[in-house]
């Protein structure tokens, strides 16, 4: 278990690239009764996968899926956005699919047909930042073999790590709790929704969930809730980030945006995971934050561009007044 004070790991600086390790599928989109399903390629590592190569960085997923029509979809969609699939993630004779349901107030409800097994990599992994989580993380076969590779990159990569809980696929919720804590106490970045909090520690307040995942040993906490922004949490600093006001058409894949967010300010600007203090937990929530907002204005996952990030940081960073470390992405 790593301490509380855990440095990031210097290797991660001379390493290039992200490797995302989880579940790719097709989702299928009904937005309430009596409408025609549309179908998007979803998945939350996935969804991470494509946001940052869609911001232009160097993306390589590992995941599960079939050789079928919908296999060849989700290499197409993540491959035009930069994303390259990884070759040992064809391990499936039918690729998983989530039915979601969009209610009124834009949230979503999923219903699964999810099969995940991952070959373990026999290469050294050289990425300088390893993001997993949701149904990979908790999902047998394929969980295990995520651990694994987790435990291996550890010490040289800054890992990222979104719980993402689907109840329905996540098991018990004391083992999942421990499964949960177990990739924190590895993890640099750990980003997870106030539905997670609530799914994992019943009645306990947004702060005492961050510290529970601080003691383990993570080294930034992101804790979201939608409208109400999002606390970010390190062992010496916490603030509360606002979230950009915004007209809502659904909420697929925002938080995956989120997730994006962090790592894009993480690599772009190395030294603020050093320090993460209130400007810099600030700086972190303001970019993710302006990430997911343009992401919650479109059907599906779709993640900004660059150029779409840029605008919408820098009007971010003008409504609030935000600190001049914003400008570092805003630019």
């Amino acid at each position: 278990m790593h301490s509380p004070d855990k440095q990031a790991p210097p290797a991660a600086r001379q390493r290039h690239g992200v490797l995302v390790i989880g579940e790719a599928l097709i989702d299928i989109v009904k937005h309430g009764e009596g409408t025609q399903p549309v179908e998007h390629v979803g998945g939350s590592p996935a969804n991470v996968a494509l946001a940052l190569g869609r911001l232009g960085h160097s993306v390589r997923l590992l995941t599960a899926v079939g050789r079928d029509t919908h296999g060849a979809r989700i290499e197409k969609h993540l491959s035009d956005s930069g994303v390259v699939v990884d070759p040992r993630s064809w391990t499936l004779e039918r690729t998983s699919t989530a039915c979601a349901t969009i209610h009124q107030d834009g949230a979503a409800t999923y219903d699964f047909d999810i099969t995940w097994a991952v070959e373990w990599p026999g290469d050294p992994i050289t990425a300088g930042v390893v993001h997993v989580g949701s149904v990979a993380a908790f999902l047998p076969p394929g969980a295990e073999t995520v651990h694994r590779i987790v435990e291996q990159v550890a010490h040289d990569a800054i890992v990222s790590f979104d719980p993402n809980i689907r109840p329905a696929l996540s098991g018990d919720r004391l083992a999942a709790i421990g499964q949960v804590e177990s990739i924190a106490a590895m993890s640099d970045i750990v980003k997870l929704s106030d539905e997670d909090a609530s799914w994992l520690y019943p009645e306990w307040p947004l702060d005492a969930v961050a510290d529970q995942l601080l003691e383990c040993g993570a080294r930034m906490i992101a804790l979201t809730a939608g409208a109400s922004g999002a606390l970010l949490v390190s062992s010496t600093a916490r603030v509360q980030v606002p979230s950009p006001a915004v007209k809502v058409q659904d909420t697929v894949g925002a938080g995956d945006t989120f997730s994006a967010g962090l790592i894009d300010a993480v690599l772009r600007a190395p030294a603020l995971l050093e320090a993460l203090n209130e400007d810099a937990l600030y700086t972190f929530g303001c970019h993710a934050a302006a990430a997911a907002a343009i992401t919650v204005q479109r059907a599906g996952a779709d993640p900004p561009t660059r150029q779409e990030l840029h605008r919408a940081a820098r009007a971010f960073a003008v409504k609030r007044s935000a600190n001049a470390a914003i400008g570092l992405f805003a630019c």
